[in-house]
Formats: structure tokens, sequence, C-alpha cells
């Protein structure tokens, strides 16, 4: 049943205040390491192009799938204690990301100082430690995803739930913006280390986080915990043969792909092709700090419409964005405005990507949210992340495809020509990018009318 918006009123619980907080520092920790994962992995770990993407789709993925199982069991135990197991998990991993690399270097296959030099990393299966590690993180990370977002909709009524993802949505972003300010100066001071050092800032987000649901989160709901596993499996079973809920995660899943790509494609693509000095960690933060100044007028303005109308405006941006991002490299990289054409059309990209944000992700939790029944909102809300598991798993496979294809790495050319020859249709994946988004848009469109027409014909019928 498409949801009609609800009035908004102001109050929201101390839990509400605490879960948005932790959430916050829960991102500045995840961004500030996602947006160079693939850099660490290939400049730190010698990965190349293709496996350093299909390592951080996969673990992206994973983030994304995962969800859906410890959202259920958080719902079972509480959301208290799942906070703790996943801030611990979280604490333990991002610390072994900043040690792997002194354990590998006592090992003397690599050698740390303003440049890394390679002794036989990435001939050595030592390098794959990488995915334990990252698995911890995964999983931690999965009980955050399902957990907030779910108490955003435990502590809020359908009156303030528009309101309560709006705020949810700005303090993500807020912690997406922050933690992405940090690399590009800590980078500036201690050259590429700073991929290294970057994990242990995350560490300590994340520690501050387990410190605050330990001394302040206490909530009143309670609903669904200590459930049977036949009850959680019964559970399972509505939400996986809901249809209107599957055809609607295949189709924002196109639009996260094209999202994805500011980690995928965007640090890689902007260092090869802007130059060096390129700022990926800056540029990218274009896209939260426009979410935090626009999604509360959003959706504000959009109060009156329902979650599908609002998701279908921003569906229609995406593929606009990507064309954006193309112009770039047809422009020519000539320095205007202070930056380059590349590093211009970038930014331009990002901001309608953002815009097509605020549009979308608040009332798709929102409308997930009002789906889920009394002590099923962490499977809800966890079920309703699938679409990034798929959007990681395609969406950095096909830019590991795309970028070998027509952006590759520098240090495999001889010549700067031979590399400027081979990089020259370097635009040509963004693409790719905006004939998914366009595709995405369609098909949401398409679905909106069919079930529009679904629910008339039903209610013609009682």
């Amino acid at each position: 049943m498409t949801q009609s918006p609800q009035k908004v009123s102001k109050g929201f619980t101390k839990a509400f205040w605490v879960s948005n907080t932790v959430e916050l520092f829960e991102r500045m920790a995840y961004y500030a390491v996602f947006i160079v994962l693939t850099i660490y992995l290939s400049t730190i770990l010698g990965f190349n192009d293709f496996e350093a993407s299909m390592i951080s789709g996969l673990f992206s993925g994973g983030l994304y799938l995962l969800p859906i199982f410890t959202g259920a069991y958080a719902d079972k135990i509480g959301f208290r204690k799942s906070m703790i197991v996943a801030f611990s998990l979280l604490s333990v991993g991002y610390l072994g990301l900043g040690i792997l690399p002194t354990l590998l270097e006592t090992a003397g296959l690599v050698e740390y100082g303003k440049v890394t030099h390679f002794t036989g990393l990435p001939d050595s299966d030592s390098r794959w430690m990488i995915v334990p590690v990252l698995f911890v993180i995964m999983v931690g990370g999965s009980f955050i995803k399902s957990i907030i977002s779910a108490s955003v909709a435990k502590e809020t009524t359908e009156a303030t739930r528009a309101r309560g993802y709006s705020i949810f949505y700005m303090m993500v972003n807020i912690g997406a913006f922050t933690g992405k300010t940090v690399i590009d100066p800590l980078r500036n001071v201690i050259g590429e280390q700073a991929y290294i050092y970057i994990n242990y800032f995350s560490a300590a987000m994340t520690i501050m986080a387990l410190l605050s649901v330990i001394l302040l989160y206490k909530s009143t709901h309670t609903a669904g915990e200590g459930k049977s596993m036949r009850e959680i499996g019964q559970g399972f079973l509505r939400i996986i043969t809901n249809w209107r809920l599957l055809i609607l995660i295949l189709i924002v899943t196109g639009f996260w792909m094209v999202q994805q790509q500011l980690y995928a494609t965007m640090p890689k693509y902007v260092i090869r092709m802007a130059g060096e000095t390129a700022k990926p960690g800056w540029i990218a933060n274009v896209n939260p700090f426009v979410v935090v100044c626009c999604v509360s007028f959003v959706t504000r303005l959009m109060a009156k419409r329902s979650a599908i109308t609002s998701m279908n405006i921003g569906m229609f941006l995406i593929p606009f964005s990507a064309l954006l991002m193309a112009c770039g490299n047809l422009l020519g990289n000539d320095v205007i405005t202070g930056m380059s054409n590349i590093t211009l059309m970038m930014i331009a990209g990002i901001v309608i990507q953002a815009l097509a944000e605020c549009f979308i992700s608040p009332r798709y939790l929102e409308y997930f949210s009002l789906q889920a029944p009394k002590g099923e909102e962490g499977m809800y809300l966890g079920f309703s992340h699938l679409h990034s598991f798929l959007s990681s798993i395609f969406g950095f496979g096909i830019a590991g495809v795309l970028l070998t294809k027509y952006c590759p790495d520098p240090v495999l050319f001889e010549t700067r020509e031979a590399w400027e020859a081979a990089s020259a249709n370097a635009h040509y994946i963004w693409y790719y990018f905006a004939a998914i988004g366009l595709i995405s848009a369609l098909a949401l469109l398409v679905f909106a009318k069919i079930t529009a027409s679904i629910d008339k014909k039903k209610k013609g019928r009682v």
C-alpha cells in the first residue's frame, strides 16, 4: 500500500538522540576508511585495480547483506546489547586495519616510507590477511545498519517518522562529511602512510560510540525481544515474499550503483585524470555537505507527497549527474576557477547526486518502516539495505572492469603518452552509469503506476 504523508511534530526521545549521535560517530569512522579503501588495498597491500574493486565491493556488499540476519537477531536480543556487540567488533576491526601493515613490514614483505616499496607482497598470500579483518568490520557494521534505522522507527510515531528519518539522514551525512575531511590533510602531512593511520582515527570514533551506548542508551520500546527462532523465521518468510518490497529494492539498486562510484571509481579517476594533487576526500564531501544543507528542506517540500513520488523525482536526477561527470574529460583538463574541468564537473555531478539522495533515501526508509510490524523493525530495516548489497557487488565490479578498460593505472605504461592514449575515452565510464540510472528511473515510474492501479482496484472492491 502506498504510504501517504503524515503530520509532523517535534517530540523525540533520549534514545532517539543517542542512536543518532552514535550513528554520526560510526559514519565518521566508516567513511574516513572507505573513501580510500581501494587506494589502501592497491597502494599499501599491492592489489591491482580489479582485485581492489572486488574486495571493496564484497566488503561493502556484505555490510548490506548481513543486516537482514543481524537485524532479526537484534530484534531478539535488544538494541542496546546489539549496539555494544557492533561497536566492539568495529573497534577491533579498524585497529586491525591499522596494525596489519606493521605486521607485514615486520615480516619483511613491504617497506613504508614516503613512498611504498613492495618487496614481494603482490605475490604473497599474506596480503589476504585483510579479508578476516574486513569481515570483522562487516559484521559489526551490519548490526548498525539495521539497528539505528530501526531505532528511529521504534522511537517515532507515524506523525514524526518522516521528520525523524530526515534528522537521521542528516546525521549520517554530517558523519560522512567529517570522516572524509580527515584523510586529505593527513595525506598532506605524512604521505601514503595516511592510508594506514586513518584507521586509528576510525577506531577512536567507534570506541567513543561504544562508551556512549554503555553510559547513555536506554529504550522503553522492547517489543520483539526474546522471540523464538521460529517466530524470527516466520517474520523472515513474510518479508521475503513481499513482492512490492523486493521489486522496489531491485529498482533502487540502480540508483545506488551510480552513488557507489563516489568510492569505486571517483578517487582513482580524479587522481589519474586531474593529477596527484586532486583531493578525492574533499570532492566526495560535496555529497554529504549538500545532503546536510538540503535534506530537511526537501523533506518539508515533499511533506504532502507520497514516498514513491519523492523517490521518483530523485531517480530522474541521477542519470543527469553521471552525464555531468563525463563532461570534465570532454572539456579537457584545463584549470579554471582554481580547479581542473575534470574536478569542476565531477563536483557538479555530485551536487545533483546529493539532491537526488535527499528525495530518495529518507522516504525510502520511511516506506520500509511503515511496512514493519511491531517487534520486527530491525529485520525490515535490515532488509531495506539489500539494495546496497546488490549495488556494491555490481557497482564495484563494473567499476573495476571500466577503470581497467578506459582509465588504467599509469604505472602500467612505459610513457605518459602511452597512458594518455589508453585513457582518452575515460569519460565513457560515466555513460554506462548514466544508462543504469535512466533505466532505474523509468522502472520506478512504471512500478508506481502499476501499484497505484492495483491499490485503486482493491479499494473499488471494498
